[in-house]
């Protein structure tokens, strides 16, 4: 089975809970998020999680996902079943590197028959989707 992974990766020069006061409050996901919205669920090991994602070149579509594992100022990691054999994992990590410096990551890994064909034809919107969404993070943590 073919596993594909879309991942940006920034620096953010700002404590982890700062940035975690974003990723951590679904009602806030407006503020920094335009792709993923109407968020709800709560935090709890295999939480169920609904949203609308709007990825660009993408019809707009519900997700219901599984929170897979959470960690506080650390990471956020949700699962979905998208068909007959192919899934994908969506992930938000935080890496403190000192007391106001970060390293945040976004991205999905893709599994399955279709993941390789959805990846092949989506992969630029996509990642271009998750460095925006890095950028609007690290704005709004660092102001």
């Amino acid at each position: 089975m073919e596993t594909t992974r879309i991942e940006k990766r920034i620096g953010i020069r700002a404590p982890a809970e700062r940035i975690w006061d974003f990723i951590g409050d679904f009602d806030r996901w407006h503020e920094w998020n335009p792709y993923e919205t109407e968020v709800s669920g709560y935090f709890g090991f295999g939480a169920p999680i609904s949203l609308i994602e709007s990825l660009p070149g993408l019809p707009s579509r519900q997700v219901e996902a599984r929170l897979g594992d959470w960690q506080p100022q650390s990471q956020m990691i949700w699962s979905e079943k998208r068909g007959f054999m192919f899934s994908s994992v969506r992930f938000i990590r935080i890496e403190q590197l000192a007391p106001r410096s970060c390293i945040l990551s976004q991205g999905v890994n893709f599994s399955g028959l279709r993941g390789e064909l959805f990846h092949d034809k989506h992969k630029a919107p996509i990642r271009s989707a998750y460095e925006a969404l890095c950028e609007n993070l690290k704005q709004l943590a660092e102001a």
